[in-house]
Parts: C-alpha cells; structure tokens; sequence
C-alpha cells in the first residue's frame, strides 16, 4: 500500500499502488455508459481546465441530485449510471456517481469511507500527486460540503468519543459490504437495516 497526507493532514492509503485503478470503468463506475459520458461531456463544456471539471461534476452531483433520505425518495441505486438516470441515491451511490464523471475524464477517484451511525461513503480525488476527500452527500441545514483542494470541506466530522472515525484506505471499487448492502436492498428503509456500521 501506497500512503499520502491528505489535505486535512491525515494519512491515506491507496488500496493499490496502481493508479490506473483508480481510472477504471467497471459494473459500478460505469463510465462508459452513453448516460455517464453525456452527461461528463456537458460538464467539460462548461470547465476552461481538469480542475473546473471536478468542481463542475462535484456539485452536480452534490446539487441536482437529491440524498434519498432528504428527499424521502425510496429507491435504491448503486449503478452510476442509474444514479444519474434515476436522479436519486444515497451517499454510496453519489460517490459512485461523482467517481464516475471524474474518471470519465481521467481525473483518478476512489472511493474512502467513514465510520458514523452508519458506514458513509465519499471519494477523494487525486490532483498534484496528492488525494483530497469530497463529499458530494448533498448539503442540508448542519451540512456545508463544499469542493476544495485547500483543506476538506466534507459533510461530517467524525467524533471520536462517540467511536466514530475516517477510513484512511482508497479504495478503486466500492467496499464489498456497503454494494452487497445496495444491491440485496429492496427500498431505503431495508437498506438502513443491513448497511454495515464498520468496515
């Protein structure tokens, strides 16, 4: 494993040291759906550089498309290009969805974790040789995620004395646990009973 400080000065290790991984279509990170490169394609439009784009997908995804539990919408996605067909999804499949339209256009994103109620799923983007954890959850009253590369603005602190924590691991693909919880879920409230609490 590969270890660098983000930019909050924690240390994160890279799952792999391999960072075309971290490019990767697969089943989940679909980025070679027509959907996903539609809509990546849009966004670059839009952006004069690499670094606009990843601001420009980040709130794309943290704006328009709505949390499910904010929204009270009960579906469940976890396909990227179905979190952006459907418009909805919780914070799992919003980071699929953002890890996506960065890959799309070769920005390197993995997906990292947090430990909470429940596990919380955010990605982090690599850019001059260093990762920086985004959150794009989607911001409600006590919730300001915002972009940056210039310290984290994420959705949650985790408080150690109530055992919450970061996950230092980058991961290429989404943790085994939190997609065998998406994919068996019949509807949101199903899922919050069988999403995993630690990894």
């Amino acid at each position: 494993m590969v270890a660098f400080l983000c930019s909050a000065g924690m240390e994160l290790t890279q799952e792999t040291p391999d960072l075309s991984a971290y490019l990767a279509a697969g089943e989940v990170i679909d980025h070679h759906h027509p959907r996903v490169r539609e809509t990546a394609a849009r966004l670059a439009e839009q952006a004069v550089d690499s670094y606009a784009y990843a601001r420009s997908a980040y709130e794309f995804v943290r704006d328009a498309i709505p949390h499910s539990a904010d929204s009270g919408d009960l579906r469940v996605t976890w396909r990227a290009s179905d979190v952006l067909a459907e418009g909805t999804g919780i914070c799992h499949a919003k980071a699929h969805a953002l890890a996506a339209l960065l890959r799309a256009e070769d920005i390197p994103t993995a997906l990292c974790y947090q430990k909470l109620d429940l596990v919380h799923g955010l990605v982090a983007v690599r850019f001059d040789g260093a990762w920086h954890r985004q959150d794009p959850r989607g911001n409600k009253p006590g919730v300001d995620a915002r972009f940056s590369l210039d310290g984290e603005r994420l959705a949650f602190t985790p408080d150690p004395e109530s055992n919450e924590l970061d996950y230092p691991v980058l991961y290429a693909e989404p943790h085994p646990a939190v997609l065998g919880a998406l994919q068996a879920a019949h509807d949101r409230p199903h899922l919050w009973k069988t999403l995993p609490t630690a990894l």
